[in-house]
């Protein structure tokens, strides 16, 4: 069993404490959180310690950490982790600075390799089973993909603010989806975005709705549709069209039950919040960090987390320059 801190105890936090807590590879040793009364609480709830930071880094005790602080601190904490010699299971993004995060590079060294990076959608059921009948070819050759994340309802003001934007905090998961299912890295991206849906968020000078398109070295094509506010639930579909049809991963409703009569049929709604439909992903994310304790290589790391946070600063200068941008890696 391998001896686990988490930082951050806040909503995110507290996914990770509950899912270290319910596996049999792992002991929740420590929260750390700046916020004593939050980190107590979290404790109290795992039967797990308080601890500073800087304790938690001597613990030799301590083999793997999980930052889920804010993120302007997921860099300075991973790489303070990688350092101590611990496993890293970081939420994404890395940073909020592309240039800042490359720099990093020689900090984290062949350490990298000990970097896991929670693009939680990689984990989903639905989207793994997609990734596998892609590279299986039995529908023959990708050749377009569309990828549709609309959020039911947009977030506080407050946290736009400090989000690094829509690109990087939103369609940061979709750029990733987009380099695993297509199997190879955009070259450029075009995005057209504007702010519709809360006059609020474009005071803040953020959008909320975007349409992107990214193109590959060998010609693939990606269409990412983003909203800030669907009006019917969360709406996480892909969408691969192949050679020989179409493969599909579409929503995840809340029941299967169906009613149908001389009006027509009526289904249930959508899984209405990310923590509901990506609630399994989370699990099989802790299950691959516990791996990665074990010896195992992240599926998603460093490099990863680089590539993505690369298109989406290029996607910012493309939407405000109205105009297709190479993509820089």
């Amino acid at each position: 069993m391998h001896n686990i801190a988490v930082i951050g105890a806040g909503r995110i936090g507290r996914i990770h404490a509950g899912n270290a807590n319910s596996d049999p590879r792992i002991v929740l040793k420590y929260i750390v959180d700046p916020e004593v009364s939050a980190a107590e609480q979290l404790a109290a709830a795992t039967g797990a310690g308080v601890a500073k930071l800087a304790d938690v880094l001597v613990d030799s005790s301590v083999k793997g950490i999980v930052v889920a602080s804010s993120t302007d601190t997921h860099l300075e904490f991973s790489m303070a982790a990688i350092k101590a010699g611990k496993a890293v299971f970081c939420e994404k993004p890395l940073d909020l600075d592309l240039q800042k995060a490359r720099a990093a590079a020689s900090s984290f060294g062949a350490d990298s390799a000990r970097l896991f990076l929670g693009f939680n959608r990689r984990f989903d059921s639905n989207f793994q089973e997609l990734h596998e009948l892609i590279g299986s070819g039995q529908m023959g050759a990708l050749e377009t993909l569309h990828i549709i994340s609309h959020d039911p309802s947009p977030p506080p003001i407050d946290y736009v603010r400090i989000s690094g934007g829509m690109f990087k905090d939103m369609t940061i998961h979709d750029f990733d989806m987009a380099r695993w299912m297509l199997g190879e890295d955009p070259v450029e991206v075009y995005a057209a975005a504007t702010s519709v849906v809360d006059p609020a968020i474009g005071e803040a000078g953020d959008v909320d709705t975007a349409k992107l398109l990214l193109r590959t070295g060998s010609g693939k094509i990606c269409v990412i549709s983003n909203s800030r506010r669907s009006g019917y639930g969360y709406d996480q579909r892909i969408e691969a069209f192949c050679a020989k049809g179409l493969l599909r991963a579409g929503n995840v409703y809340s029941s299967t039950v169906e009613a149908w009569s001389e009006g027509g049929s009526q289904s249930a709604a959508l899984q209405n919040f990310f923590l509901d439909r990506y609630a399994g992903a989370y699990r099989s994310e802790m299950t691959h960090f516990a791996d990665i304790l074990d010896g195992a290589q992240p599926l998603v790391g460093y490099h990863d987390g680089i590539a993505a946070l690369a298109i989406a600063e290029a996607a910012l200068e493309s939407h405000l320059r109205s105009e297709a941008v190479p993509i820089c890696y």
